[in-house]
């Protein structure tokens, strides 16, 4: 998520009332989660484990919880909760604005496109060309849609992601000021529900086909031409690539990437990345000849014990 103007490393220690390392006047120009930070941006590390991979990342400011040696051409920002203090900064750059209408007069929706009764849609939406959005259609702040994209009745774009940090009192929850991106020639099916990033984008690529009653989760990356069957649930951060076929009930664990032209059949459990151009089934997760002899095998059990 990249600010409206360029902060300097003082103004953004000003507004979390914390410590900084480095120039005040080092130039900060968004805020990422770790795995698409980029040159400029903010990232927060709160656990001794993750210390490395946050200093050592394409981030430029670490916001940290211990003063640490800060690497050359970095800076840090030190606080006590900097879980805390990331939200701070997304309620500050991406604040929640309450709508007063079905349609937001900041949305921006192209020529030829329909949008059927009883949809919202939020704050600085973009819409394009001949899209038809169905009845109650609910398209949260930010969301982008490309052209000729179809979506129907009760699917949600744009909803939180499910990301929290346990506190002794309960579960806070980090704050999501990311987007859902639909690129152009998408088909979504009806009580679908899409999670925009925390930071980046939630993105369905090109072409790609998403049957009813399936969730994507935040941060998640479907390519082109992909087909997503029904009762398909995505964790987030999950790199999905072109003409991949997740077939129904399937369920994925986060952060794994499904190669390109890979088949997954249904009620598959994907608990690792996988190749692509290969079919899979089960849980976990293998190649589907070889799960389909080794099913084959265990009914050959009580017929091997018979002849002892």
């Amino acid at each position: 998520m990249k600010f409206p103007k360029i902060q300097s490393l003082q103004e953004i220690a000003s507004l979390l009332n914390c410590e900084f390392v480095g120039d005040a006047n080092f130039p900060v120009h968004g805020m990422n989660e770790i795995h698409v930070v980029e040159a400029g941006d903010i990232v927060f590390v709160d656990h001794p484990k993750y210390y490395d991979k946050a200093l050592q990342s394409a981030a430029t400011i670490v916001l940290i919880n211990k003063k640490v040696d800060c690497p050359q051409g970095k800076s840090l920002l030190i606080s006590d909760d900097p879980f805390r203090d990331f939200n701070t900064l997304t309620k500050h750059f991406r604040p929640f604005i309450a709508a007063n209408v079905s349609v937001s007069s900041s949305a921006k929706i192209g020529v030829g496109s329909t949008i059927q009764p009883n949809c919202f849609i939020g704050n600085n939406v973009v819409i394009g060309k001949n899209c038809l959005l169905h009845a109650n259609v609910i398209v949260y702040d930010n969301t982008v849609i490309g052209d000729n994209v179809i979506i129907h009745s009760g699917t949600i774009l744009g909803a939180d992601a499910f990301y929290y940090k346990k506190r002794p009192d309960g579960f806070d929850q980090l704050l999501s000021g990311g987007r859902v991106v639909i690129e152009d020639n998408v088909g979504i099916g009806a009580l679908c529900t899409i999670d925009k990033g925390v930071t980046g984008d939630t993105t369905i690529g090109e072409g790609t086909k998403i049957d009813n009653q399936v969730h994507v989760g935040h941060d998640t990356v479907i390519g082109k031409k992909c087909l997503i069957a029904s009762q398909t649930g995505i964790a987030g951060c999950v790199i999905i690539e072109d003409e991949v076929t997740l077939w129904g009930q399937v369920g994925t664990t986060s952060g794994i990437t499904i190669g390109a032209k890979a088949v997954v059949l249904g009620q598959t459990g994907v608990t690792k990345s996988i190749e692509g151009g290969k079919s899979y089934f089960g849980t976990p997760v293998e190649e589907s000849r070889e799960k389909l002899k080794q099913l084959a095998y265990i009914k050959r059990i009580p017929e091997l014990l018979s002849k002892k």
